[in-house]
């Protein structure tokens, strides 16, 4: 049996949750078309979701098509859940990417597609919307090839001429072949060729319809069964399967939702879980709309397993050789979560730690002095899905502060600072030295020895090395600290010492403790020595405007700290390319209507982070303040 894992990705309101019904309608798995509008869609399960008729949680449901076992993913189009779209992609054979025939390529639209290319995942696109008024199919073709890719061909219908063009610019052999001879070249071997191409993520044949009249939506599904890679399930190989959605059940167990890559998988299974193991006692897979008990799972298939404590991103067995990275950037607002009620504070962490297992990339920072739990957000929609999360499944009323933005550290320069056991004033039966230097970047904490491994128990090093890591979360100015270099330059312990009893005294014995409690207080004087600067988030941002309303714009974007790079006027309009501060986003987004007469559009995209301008901000901090030796000892201490 082969499978197609499909995800159907666009930009919010380009008709994707309306085309994933429509395919479903058209295989037979619900004899009537869900609104989302209406809230009944097949696939936008959460009450917001309906609610607000968008999509927020990726979901699958499976329907066939010819041969093939399409498990098809709908994916979110909000750029706030950018993260479940990034979890989808990891396990993809193919992609349909939706995009309107009225408004045309968007700033979603070209993330996805940037995403897609670099990834080399087949994909189709579909211009949607044909029966709205202002639809404009062939402006929009005209965008997709300037705007997304130069290498697509229209499929409305599939014109020989234009498959043999497109394969002609992609391939030098197929040139030089057909030049040669072409007659030899049919339509069949045509669409051989173009399947090739598509495979390898360098053609893009694009299709139109409407979802809602269903014209179109034929074709498509002969271009997802007939251009699109399936695979065969097969229970071949060794184990190897990536966790890419964690539900909870009824009863509050974990459910996990993997993407077999080789192997298989049966109901009582012992399976490999990083330095431990799992033992699968359920397993679910997708079938003709409905999700049901099995036996077993083979490769290529997706399914849900119960009975294991995993979080998503875990690897099950041998990681895949072609496991995806990280492909979208981190978060880079914060908001501080209360409950209305004080008393529910501690249930509130409790349920908040379980909604990261669902999206690890909403971290989570506990002040226990304090009281607070910050979580780190893309956007202002994001706290409506906490919100009514925390509300229907967990009967917390919340509220939040005001979004702040998530700055790092970056080490200037070069520090040392060394506390020997023994010599006041330190308290600890241990001996740290640690010099503090600067990293390439990208290259996150590095920590390295010039004492002797085996100088001291391997364990007091993995203190050591542990507590380093853990402390540079919060660096001068409360901020994580990225990219250093960590040298232990001195060590030294008291071998373990015992009473005549035989019993063991910690008074005179060195212990991971002390390490653990020393390191904080070596690592920030040797940090405050070589100094921080703060950085802040920083996107890279495409504007479009009116271009007698450029002067508005530029004092727009002035106010908001932007610096444009270029500037090109055409046909009536401005386009700026430049840098702009995470922070001031939302309000150029705000403002912007009113600069442009509503006709200015801005898409932005994650580029990095620059050093803040003027006064450093800070945070609060978490921890016990290594940087206030009294206040530290005194918790540390009194703690021991």
């Amino acid at each position: 049996m082969k499978t197609l894992n499909l995800g159907i990705l666009a930009h919010v309101d380009a008709g994707k949750t309306s085309l994933t019904e429509r395919l479903l309608h058209t295989a037979g798995i619900i004899g009537e078309l869900g609104s989302v509008d209406d809230g009944s869609t097949q696939t936008d399960t959460l009450a917001l979701e309906r609610a607000r008729g968008i999509t927020i949680k990726a979901a699958v449901v499976s329907f066939a098509l010819g041969d093939v076992t399409v498990n098809l993913i709908d994916t979110p189009g909000h750029p706030d859940f950018i993260a479940e779209v990034e979890r989808a992609l990891a396990v993809l054979d193919g992609a349909v990417l939706v995009l309107s025939a009225v408004e045309g390529v968007q700033a979603q639209t070209r993330v996805l597609m940037r995403t897609l290319r670099r990834l080399r995942i087949p994909t189709l696109l579909f211009v949607n919307k044909l029966d709205r008024r202002g639809a404009d199919p062939d402006r929009v073709f005209r965008e997709i090839a300037a705007k997304l890719t130069p290498s697509v061909v229209a499929m409305d219908p599939a014109e020989p001429e234009r498959v043999t063009d497109l394969l002609a610019t992609l391939d030098e052999d197929f040139l030089t072949g057909y030049l040669t001879d072409p007659d030899a070249f049919t339509p069949s071997r045509l669409h051989t060729e173009l399947t090739a191409k598509v495979a390898e993520g360098l053609a893009y044949p694009v299709y139109f319809g409407s979802a809602i009249t269903g014209a179109g939506i034929d074709a498509l599904r002969d271009g997802i069964e007939n251009l699109l890679p399936a695979k065969e399930s097969t229970a071949d190989g060794p184990l190897s399967g990536t966790v890419f959605k964690v539900e909870r059940g009824p009863g509050g167990e974990k459910i996990a939702y993997v993407r077999l890559f080789s192997g298989g998988l049966a109901v009582r299974d012992k399976v490999p879980l990083g330095d431990g193991e799992g033992k699968v006692t359920a397993i679910s897979v997708f079938d003709n709309g409905s999700v049901v008990p099995s036996g077993s799972v083979g490769a290529g298939r997706i399914a849900k397993l119960s009975g294991l404590d995993v979080r998503i991103g875990d690897v099950l067995g041998t990681r895949p050789g072609h496991v995806r990275e990280a492909l979208f950037s981190p978060p880079t607002l914060e908001t501080v979560v209360s409950p209305v009620h004080s008393a529910e504070r501690g249930p509130l962490h409790q349920a908040l730690t379980q909604l990261t297992e669902q999206d690890p990339l909403i971290g989570l920072r506990h002040d226990e002095i304090r009281q607070e739990t910050s979580v780190s957000l893309y956007g202002e929609v994001q706290k409506e899905v906490i919100e009514a999360t925390l509300a229907d499944e967990y009967g917390i009323a919340v509220t939040f502060s005001e979004t702040t933005t998530i700055c790092v550290e970056h080490v200037s320069g070069s520090g040392s600072a060394v506390e020997l056991i023994g010599k006041a004033p330190n308290p600890f039966l241990a001996t740290v030295g640690l010099r503090v230097e600067p990293g390439p970047p990208g290259s996150g904490i590095t920590f390295r020895l010039e004492v002797e491994l085996g100088s001291m128990p391997y364990s007091f090093v993995k203190a050591v090395e542990d507590t380093v890591k853990e402390t540079l979360r919060e660096g001068i100015h409360g901020w994580e600290v990225l990219d250093c270099v960590v040298t232990m330059t001195h060590s030294g312990y008291y071998a373990r010492q015992s009473h005549a009893h035989g019993t063991f005294d910690k008074s005179m014995s060195s212990t991971a403790g002390d390490f653990r409690g020393l390191t904080p207080l070596v690592l920030m004087a040797a940090l405050r020595e070589a100094g921080t600067t703060v950085h802040e988030p920083l996107h890279r941002f495409t504007l479009q405007a009116p271009a007698d309303t450029l002067g508005a714009v530029t004092a727009l974007l002035a106010r908001a700290r932007a610096v444009p790079r270029t500037t090109l006027t055409r046909a009536g309009t401005a386009e700026l390319d430049g840098e702009i501060p995470a922070a001031k986003i939302h309000e150029v987004h705000q403002l912007l209507p009113s600069a442009t007469r509503g006709e200015g559009a801005m898409e932005t995209v994650f580029h990095g982070y620059r050093p803040v301008r003027g006064p450093a901000p800070s945070r609060p901090r978490t921890d016990h303040n290594p940087l206030d030796r009294k206040e530290y000892l005194l918790r540390v201490l009194r703690r021991v």
